[in-house]
C-alpha cells in the first residue's frame, strides 16, 4: 500500500532534503499550516485536514476534512487517525518538529502512538530522523555518522549497539538520563540496534548540533 505523508506546520528550512524523503506515489496529507510547504515540496494534496486557525482553508478540489477549533486531537494526530482508520501502515512526517516545541513533542508521542498500532513511521526535519525502536530492529547507516537513543517510554532494557564507537550489550536506559545520547557509527560499518523491553526514541543525526 501507498505510504502516507503527514505535513505539519513546524519550520522546513531545507526543501531540497525535505524532497529527497519523497516517491511519486506517497499519499499526501497537508495538516492546516503545513499547507505553506505545499510549493517547497512540489506535490499536491490527496487530503487536507485542519481547523484553519493558522492557514486559510483552500479553494481546492482536493478532499479536505475541517475540524473544529476546539478538540482534543490536534490536526496532525486527526491526520495520523484518519490514515490508519484508511488502512495506511508506513508513515513519514514532514513539517512536524522545530518551532513550537510543545508541538515537537506532541509529535513524537505521536510516534509512540503509530508505534502502538503496529506502523513504522519516520520524522524527519532538516538535519535530523526520528523513529521508534520496538519490535523491530533499526540501523544506522554511514551516511549519518550521528545518533542518540532516547527512552521517552519508560526505562528500555536489554539493548545491544553494534557498529558503533560506543557499544551496547543488555544495556538498560532510563527516562531520567540521557545515557544513549550522540554516540557515532564507526567508520565504514553500520550501527544497529536492538530493544528487548520497552521502547527508543532513535535519532540519527547528519551533523552535531549545539
Amino acid at each position: 500500500m501507498r505510504r502516507c505523508v503527514i505535513v505539519g506546520g513546524a519550520p522546513i528550512g531545507d526543501y531540497e532534503n525535505a524532497r529527497s524523503y519523497l516517491r511519486a506515489d506517497d499519499f499526501l496529507v497537508y495538516c492546516d499550516a503545513g499547507l505553506r510547504h505545499r510549493e517547497g515540496l512540489g506535490m499536491a494534496p490527496d487530503l487536507i485536514v485542519g481547523d484553519f486557525d493558522s492557514h486559510p482553508r483552500p479553494d481546492t478540489h482536493a478532499e479536505t476534512i475541517a475540524l473544529p477549533r476546539e478538540k482534543d486531537d490536534t490536526d496532525t494526530v486527526y491526520a495520523a487517525r484518519e490514515a490508519v482508520r484508511r488502512g495506511f501502515g508506513d508513515f513519514l512526517l514532514l513539517g512536524c518538529a522545530g518551532g513550537r516545541v510543545d508541538h515537537t513533542l506532541g509529535n513524537l508521542a505521536l510516534l509512540l502512538w503509530l508505534d502502538g498500532w503496529g506502523k513504522t513511521a519516520l520524522l524527519a526535519d532538516d538535519f535530523s530522523q526520528m523513529e521508534i525502536v520496538s519490535r523491530h530492529p533499526a540501523a544506522v547507516a554511514g551516511d549519518w555518522p550521528y545518533f542518540s537513543l532516547l527512552a521517552i517510554d519508560g526505562a528500555a532494557k536489554k539493548i545491544a549497539v553494534t557498529g558503533a564507537k560506543w557499544p551496547l550489550n543488555g544495556a538498560e536506559i532510563p527516562p531520567d538520563y540521557p545515557y544513549g545520547l550522540s554516540n557515532e557509527v564507526l567508520p565504514g560499518q553500520t550501527a544497529r540496534i536492538t530493544v528487548g523491553q520497552g521502547r527508543l526514541l532513535l535519532v540519527r543525526v547528519r551533523k552535531p548540533q549545539i
